[in-house]
Formats: structure tokens, C-alpha cells, sequence
């Protein structure tokens, strides 16, 4: 039988020495792939179950190369942050019980750094490596958490973790597609961003600006956009056969 929700959240607040019962937690996760297009997700578990309305996508803007620290430390400062400007009135409103970190102590410390930035103090962070799958509190590093493997609460904790990976990596592989489908466009004499993503936007994908006639491409762009689009796939296709 499963413990129940409460008693999960009870041994995790043992566990994990929490001032109060772990209600929300907010889980980051830094993906790119072969170092190209920094992007980052944040899942939130609530209350016994995963909360996808609350779910947040960011595409990393301030960091040059690949710098998972620094991707982390700009995410985190963005979500809190915002945070803050809702709610002047009472700064702790709507802060998490628990704000957990995919990854080890570079990690962790990334994200302490963007919360102290903003002068949030005491605010419980705790970080989970991977592979030894162990858990770094923030303020008690030299003392890491290790759960025993069947412990429903690293299996919660491994669970939040997962997803926050999970919708990231999706997040990554879509802008990846986005940016490759529009390469192909832009190939094309005369057409750019802006003509590229109007197409992109009303047709969907490339196979179906590849398809469309010369009707249906001029109701999105000029007439010679759309004859360059035309000779384009046409020239394409004879080299194809």
C-alpha cells in the first residue's frame, strides 16, 4: 500500500529538515544539447501531485556559451523575481516550500546566489545529483541526504526531478526543430526572420509551405516571396529525383 500524500510530506520535511510541511515545490532544470540553445524548465508539485498549469518554460537570454551555473543563477532570479513584483506587499506570498535543483552543489550554489541577489532569506533549497542520487540541502552541504532506494520520499523527490528533465529536454528538441525547419526557409533569395516565421506560424511546417500554391502562400506573404518560395521547392525537388 502507498503511504499517503501527508505522510510522504511529513518524512520529506524530516528528512530534508523543512520549517514547515512541504505544500509546493518548485523543481529547475537546465537543458541544451551539444552546447546549443540554453533553455530551462521549472515543474511544481502541489499537494500529492504534479501541478502542469503552474509548469514555466525560459529560454536562456544572458548567458554566453554553455554555463549551467550561470543559465541557473538567470532562471532562477527571473521566476523569483517576478514573484516579488506580484506581491510587494508580502514578499513570502506564493514562495514555494521547497525550491529543488536538478543537479550537484555548482548547482545549488547558482541558484542560492540568484536568491540571495534578491534578498530572499531562508527560503529551503535543496539540490538532487544525479547518478549517486544524492540530496544536497542548502546550508548543510557537508551533510548530503542519502535515502535508501526504496524510500518514498527519494522516490518523490526523483519523480519531480524527472519531469523537470522531461519538460525540458521536450522544450529544447522543439525550438531545436523551430530553428532548423526555419533555416531551411531562409535559404530562399529574399526571404528573412519575420517572412520566415509568418510562414512557419500560419503553415505549421515546412512540408506544408512545400506544399501550399501560389494562392495560398501570397495570402501570407508578397507575390515575389511567394514565386521565390515556388522555384525554390521546385529546383529542390529535381535535384531530389
Amino acid at each position: 500500500m502507498k503511504p499517503n500524500t501527508k505522510a510522504i510530506q511529513e518524512a520529506l520535511q524530516d528528512a530534508l529538515g523543512l520549517p514547515e510541511l512541504p505544500r509546493r515545490i518548485e523543481c529547475f532544470d537546465i537543458s541544451h544539447i551539444q552546447g546549443a540553445e540554453t533553455v530551462a524548465s521549472m515543474v511544481v508539485w502541489e499537494d500529492g501531485q504534479m501541478k502542469k498549469s503552474d509548469y514555466r518554460k525560459f529560454i536562456i537570454r544572458g548567458v554566453i556559451g554553455v554555463d549551467d551555473f550561470a543559465s541557473m543563477r538567470e532562471v532562477v532570479t527571473r521566476r523569483y523575481k517576478r514573484i516579488q513584483e506580484e506581491n510587494r506587499q508580502d514578499q513570502k506570498k506564493n514562495m514555494p516550500s521547497l525550491v529543488l535543483i536538478d543537479g550537484g552543489l555548482g548547482q545549488l550554489h547558482a541558484a542560492a546566489e540568484a536568491l540571495e541577489s534578491l534578498e530572499i532569506i531562508n527560503q529551503p533549497l535543496a539540490a538532487i545529483a544525479k547518478r549517486e542520487e544524492i540530496i544536497y540541502v542548502y546550508g548543510q552541504e557537508n551533510e548530503p541526504v542519502a535515502l535508501d532506494h526504496h524510500s518514498p520520499v527519494l522516490h518523490l523527490v526523483q519523480l519531480i526531478r524527472d519531469e523537470a528533465h522531461r519538460f525540458a529536454v521536450t522544450f529544447h528538441r522543439k525550438r531545436r526543430q523551430m530553428r532548423d525547419r526555419a533555416t531551411e526557409l531562409r535559404e530562399i533569395p529574399g526571404v528573412g526572420e519575420s517572412t520566415t516565421r509568418r510562414l512557419l506560424e500560419h503553415f505549421g511546417s515546412v512540408q506544408a509551405v512545400k506544399q501550399a500554391d501560389s494562392a495560398a502562400l501570397s495570402a501570407v506573404v508578397t507575390r515575389s516571396h511567394a514565386e521565390a518560395i515556388l522555384d525554390h521547392f521546385r529546383k529542390h525537388d529535381a535535384t531530389v529525383q
